[in-house]
């Protein structure tokens, strides 16, 4: 295994009831990251991301889209270092 990175995430726009939660997990679990994902009271979604920087980067790709129903307006990513998340769990 190579160089593992972390990354926080907080995510705005029309990301809340629109499964962006699932698509996250999935997503991670195919890139094979771990962390979590969860919605915040003020309609973010937040997430960390712990992996391979390539597999981390494609995942932060995909969250600026966000799954067919979402509309994302922003998404902010702070490198933060890696507390050795090997699971992806929905908060």
């Amino acid at each position: 295994m190579g160089e593992i990175i972390r990354r926080h995430v907080h995510v705005s726009g029309r990301v809340q009831g629109v499964f962006f939660r699932d698509f996250t997990h999935r997503k991670a679990l195919a890139f094979g990251l771990g962390g979590w994902v969860r919605n915040l009271a003020d309609g973010r979604v937040e997430a960390v991301l712990e992996g391979e920087p390539d597999a981390v980067e494609a995942m932060l790709d995909l969250l600026r889209k966000g799954p067919s129903q979402a509309r994302v307006e922003d998404l902010a990513s702070n490198a933060e270092p890696p507390e050795g998340h090997t699971d992806f769990q929905v908060r």
